[in-house]
């Protein structure tokens, strides 16, 4: 899905160009009875894109930028990315049934565990890895009580809304998401498509891109971190808020070309 957005973009803007998708299998959609932690992080979606990158076998790589480790491969960078979308996550329980008061919540991430448990104090948190629809699907068996998933991914796929579930996205300023959350990020060898990739760009996405990876790459942030980010770009400022653990946010703004000072500030206060 994300990488026929991407497609579509380019054809809007350059309906000369030719493109054709070559799909990549990772080690992260590969292995899912492990923690995405134990199995190399970030690395476990974007090693082998990157690896397809520099032997040539493809020539752009499409990423969810949540997903992306902080530093790339040397001779590669990324060029675009596609406007953000809806960046809150969601709690997700099946239709006509009430949280218990001890709910087990599926979730493999330790920034929403920090989060849902300071909703519900009293939450079991319980890893849960697979597609969007085999977690729903473990869902549905009562493996757990709810889950917790992107509103971006669930919107893209046509399934936010479906009747079968309770869809309660969780308040952007108290529950902040995984720093780059909804921006979808294309990557290339540096010098190459850029042209091309300039031109589906969306500015006020790609300045917030850049803010929350600088802030992960302060904070020496990995997947295993509870770190939380959201920013915006509003009348030439860019204003974002941040946490390290879900319990306490810290908030800064400063002028666009002003933000890497701004963001440096702002990890000293975390």
């Amino acid at each position: 899905m994300q990488t026929e957005l991407v497609r579509s973009r380019i054809a809007e803007v350059s309906p000369e160009t030719e493109t054709e998708t070559v799909i990549i299998s990772t080690r992260g959609d590969r292995i899912t009875d492990r923690p995405i932690a134990a199995i190399g992080g970030s690395g476990a979606f974007a090693g082998e894109l990157e690896r397809a990158l520099m032997e040539g076998e493809a020539d752009i790589a499409v990423h969810s930028a949540k997903d992306m480790p902080v530093k790339l491969r040397e001779g590669l960078t990324v060029d675009a990315v596609l406007p953000r979308a809806d960046p809150r996550d969601v709690l997700i329980i099946p239709t006509g049934t009430v949280l218990k008061n001890a709910p087990v919540i599926g979730t493999s991430s330790p920034r929403r565990r920090a989060e849902i448990t300071g909703i519900y104090p009293n939450a079991v948190t319980k890893d849960i890895r697979g597609n969007v629809e085999t977690r729903l699907e473990k869902l549905l068996r009562g493996e757990y009580d709810g889950i917790i998933l992107a509103a971006a991914g669930l919107k893209r796929l046509g399934i936010y809304g479906d009747d079968r579930f309770q869809m309660k996205p969780l308040d952007i300023n108290s529950s902040l998401p995984a720093p780059c959350q909804a921006i979808i990020a294309v990557e290339s060898r540096s010098g190459e498509f850029t042209e091309l990739l300039r031109a589906i760009n969306s500015e006020p996405s790609y300045l917030c891109f850049k803010a929350e990876r600088l802030l992960l790459e302060l904070t020496n942030a990995g997947c295993s971190s509870p770190i939380g980010a959201y920013s915006q770009v509003c009348n030439g400022r860019l204003y974002i808020r941040a946490s390290a653990d879900g319990s306490r946010t810290v908030f800064d703004c400063a002028g666009i070309s002003e933000y890497e000072s701004m963001i440096e500030r702002l990890v000293s206060r975390l």
